[in-house]
């Protein structure tokens, strides 16, 4: 069904998505902190990555940064996941990296973000479709 890569340092969380993907058919690639996250996406090329902002070691948005860099990176599918609710500050940095969602943990449910996944995987999705 496609490979997903999970950047997110809260362990029960991780879990959960990690679990919930698994038993949806994903491949999973976990990873714990934006530097980690990074070195996984450009080896493995994931179809989509699952990025939270606030974590240890390199952040959420500077690791999108530095992904846009990257030649694979450029086009690759993210969808932001955080408890962070966007302020003028965060939205102005993640919109200059195009990710493909922006989503606030508590105000969305695991099967909305499922669905999220789907879409964004679909194989009739134009990469240009945000």
């Amino acid at each position: 069904m496609g490979k997903i890569l999970i950047i997110e340092d809260d362990p029960s969380y991780l879990k959960l998505l990690n679990d919930q993907l698994t038993k949806n058919g994903y491949e999973i690639i976990k990873a714990k902190d934006g530097k980690e996250g990074l070195a996984s996406a450009l080896s493995q090329h994931p179809d989509l990555i699952i990025l939270d902002i606030k974590m240890p070691v390199m952040d959420g948005i500077a690791m999108l940064d530095e992904l846009r860099k990257d030649e694979y990176g450029k086009s690759a599918k993210v969808i932001i996941l955080t408890n962070l609710e966007p302020n003028d500050k965060i939205l102005r940095k993640v919109l200059e990296d195009l990710p493909t969602y922006y989503l606030v943990k508590s105000d969305i449910q695991l099967n909305e973000l499922l669905e999220k996944i789907k879409d964004v995987l679909s194989p009739d999705k134009k990469p240009e479709q945000r």
